[in-house]
């Protein structure tokens, strides 16, 4: 090559030396500070610092198997990583953050923290915004396996001043900050409620957890004063997995002045990488969650007793009336089996209602008291049943067994004989189902988080209840024999308690209107109107009786068409008006932000069908004066209405260890998990609740 040649080749190269790329600028990160068991630095997800007041970074460690660091709150033993920040310039505060930890038990031992690799993700606060951040940390920090070895890493991170472009470890930091508890909405997770139950040597915690998809594995770590420790929780699931709830036992409270129910703790719920976290200060745990099996089976059997004066079973006061009087001037012993037999027919069907049960929760469905009010098939035989029975009262027909079952109660048992008294206690039974009363929550909950046994135990033991009405008769027959004997009063007697049953089948109707809709529920209620005409026609009767029938055809017209149309709105339509205004639709998700703003949250759950939950709105959320302090800001009533079937509220109600309805609880300021109202409510319950919850104690 001539010397001009290879004079304009350097001047080429000269000029065109800046086309040639330069070399790759290092990535934000901190080189690695190595051990035989580990290695750690810090990752930043951005470039540069950007103008923003922090800095997204992270913490990462990679492990060899089998080795392991701690988490924040480590357990039995360990300690977490600690960095100190000095000779860090332009930083103004660092935050560390934890995703959620795995358990290991090691000899007895209940430890929380990570292995293989984790990055604990950073928030470095800067000092002056858009300045160059310096980085200088030291961590100590503690590894282990069958040996814990204890560290220190020297870790340094220049940021420059500039756009703050993604890194390429943006996604790796943040695949772990979502892993990082906060209320556990985004993983659809929700810590209902954390209980004290017991005291001293026999104290836990109960901590209540539900999960918008099934929970796979949970787990609960608590954190509280240093005196105390928390085992690994007994973990019950319920509602088809939609429902947690972890007992854990509590070691220390001796070394403490102040009960379990007095202090705060953070509660940290995992279930696989996701998690929720909840500062909380636990509430004494409810008569169900503490009371012995013998106590509630004694409830059980009060609840069932007091369930005879509930208004469900006011309609079956005909059938019970008949009973009684049917047997004026009979034997004593005829008396005693005829009504021994009643109270078998109602103590046989509350154990196949707690069988049913059984089944349904072991299948992983929704259970519950009085639910299947919910289902339309089962309103519509009821509804049929029950014209039966008030045209039989009424004498369009007579309602005879098949020969081999009337006469089990012999030639002079009472009509149907033994198996006829039996089903009329299961027929009391079906009707008494969507009533609640004193005491009866409280067993049914107990019974329903529990097992086989128990379920059934507590069941009979409601049945009982209901049954010793019966069974006082049976004891002491001549409260039956000593009655006038049956004649023609009877007659008059059976044609007006017909009545109380053709009411029981349209209020049935109108409960159907609001689980199946108007339209079908008018159309069922038109065919009971057809089948009483038609009956009322194929007998003939003259005077009162012939324009009692008509009546009751009539009334059951109008209730095929008018009153079905008119129940097919919410529940409280029927109602005071001022209290149905008042009303906004369930959302369990708001209520803590409504909380921590100073609201109070006046929950009711109720449902067409519920009986008792309509006679609390109409005798007192009715009152002038709760519906008053219902509509006065910062109170927010919310109705959560199960006419229909319902995983969220079923799940809501289990989070509290109720199964049934009516179901009344108040949040605020000064109660964010919740007072919960017994079944029968009062004005002094209601307002003084709403008074309890609010952020401001109620002047003396």
């Amino acid at each position: 090559m001539s010397r001009r040649r290879r004079a304009l080749f350097a001047v080429a190269i000269l000029l065109g030396g800046t086309s040639i790329p330069p070399a790759a600028a290092a990535p934000p990160a901190s080189p690695w500070a190595e051990t035989e068991q580990t290695a750690v630095r810090l990752i930043a997800a951005t470039e540069a610092v950007g103008t923003a007041e922090s800095v997204p970074l992270g913490l990462e460690f990679r492990l060899e198997k089998d080795w392991k660091i701690y988490w924040r709150s480590p357990g039995d033993a360990g300690f977490p990583p600690r960095p100190d920040w000095s000779g860090s310039e332009n930083l103004a505060q660092a935050t560390l953050s934890w995703p959620v930890p795995a358990r290991f038990s090691v000899l007895g031992l209940e430890t929380l923290g990570y292995e293989d690799a984790v990055v604990l993700p950073l928030a470095a606060r800067l000092e002056r915004p858009g300045r160059p951040l310096r980085l200088r940390a030291s961590v100590d920090y503690l590894t282990c396996k069958e040996i814990c070895i204890p560290y220190t890493a020297e870790l340094a991170l220049d940021l420059p001043g500039g756009e703050a472009a993604p890194s390429p470890f943006a996604h790796l930091i943040n695949r772990f900050a979502v892993r990082v508890p906060g209320n556990g909405a985004a993983h659809g997770l929700s810590i209902q409620r954390v209980e004290a139950v017991g005291e001293g040597s026999t104290a836990a915690l109960r901590v209540v957890a539900s999960a918008a998809s099934p929970f796979g594995a949970p787990d609960v770590f608590v954190e509280g004063p240093p005196e105390l420790t928390f085992g690994r929780p007994d973990v019950l699931l319920e509602q088809a997995g939609h429902v947690a709830v972890a007992t854990l036992r509590v070691h220390g409270l001796d070394r403490l002045e102040q009960p379990l129910a007095q202090l705060p703790l953070t509660v940290t719920l995992a279930d696989g990488p996701r998690g929720a976290e909840r500062a909380v200060v636990p509430v004494a745990a409810s008569a169900s969650g503490t009371a012995s099996l013998g106590l509630i089976v004694g409830l059980a059997l009060l609840g069932g007793l007091i369930l005879n004066l509930m208004p469900c079973v006011l309609p079956v006061l005909s059938i019970k009336l008949l009973g009684v009087v049917s047997h004026g001037g009979r034997a004593p012993g005829e008396v005693r089996l005829s009504f021994v037999a009643t109270a078998a027919g109602i103590v046989f069907s509350f154990l196949v209602l707690a069988a049913g049960l059984i089944g349904v929760k072991a299948a992983g469905g929704v259970i519950g008291w009085g639910i299947q009010f919910q289902q339309p098939w089962f309103l519509v035989a009821m509804a049929v049943i029950v014209t039966l029975f008030a045209g039989n009262l009424w004498g369009f027909f007579e309602i005879r067994l098949p020969a081999a079952l009337a006469g089990l109660g012999g030639p002079s048992a009472s009509a149907g004989g033994l198996a006829g008294s039996f089903l009329t206690g299961a027929f009391a039974t079906l009707l008494a189902t969507p009533c609640s009363a004193p005491f009866l929550g409280t067993a049914v909950a107990f019974a329903l988080a529990r097992g086989a046994g128990d379920i059934l135990l507590v069941f009979a033991a409601l049945g009982l209840g209901l049954a010793l009405p019966y069974l006082l008769v049976a004891a002491v027959p001549a409260m039956a024999t000593r009655l006038p004997k049956p004649g023609p009063w009877m007659i008059w007697l059976r044609r007006v308690l017909g009545f109380a049953l053709a009411a029981t089948a349209a209020w049935l109707v109108t409960v159907l209107a609001g689980v199946l809709g108007a339209v079908p529920a008018a159309a069922i209620a038109f065919v009971l109107a057809v089948i009483i005409g038609f009956l009322a026609a194929g007998h003939h009767f003259g005077g009162p009786f012939r324009a009692a029938s008509m009546v009751a055809v009539a009334g059951l017209t109008v209730i095929a068409f008018v009153v079905p149309i008119s129940a097919g709105g919410k529940s409280v339509a029927a109602g005071p008006a001022a209290l149905s205004k008042v009303w906004q639709p369930f959302d369990e998700a708001a209520i803590g932000g409504l909380v921590e703003k100073g609201n109070v949250v006046f929950v009711d759950v109720t449902a067409d069908w519920c009986v008792t939950c309509q006679i609390n709105k109409t005798f007192v959320l009715g009152r002038d004066a709760v519906v008053a302090r219902l509509a006065a800001p910062p109170v927010l009533a919310m109705e959560a209405d199960w006419t229909r079937p319902s995983t969220d509220i079923a799940r809501y109600l289990a989070s509290f260890g109720r199964y049934g309805i009516p179901f009344n609880v108040v949040y605020g300021p000064r109660a964010p998990q919740g007072l919960v109202l017994p079944e029968l409510l009062s004005e002094a319950a209601v307002l003084g609740a709403l008074e309890r919850a609010a952020a401001i104690p109620p002047a003396n």
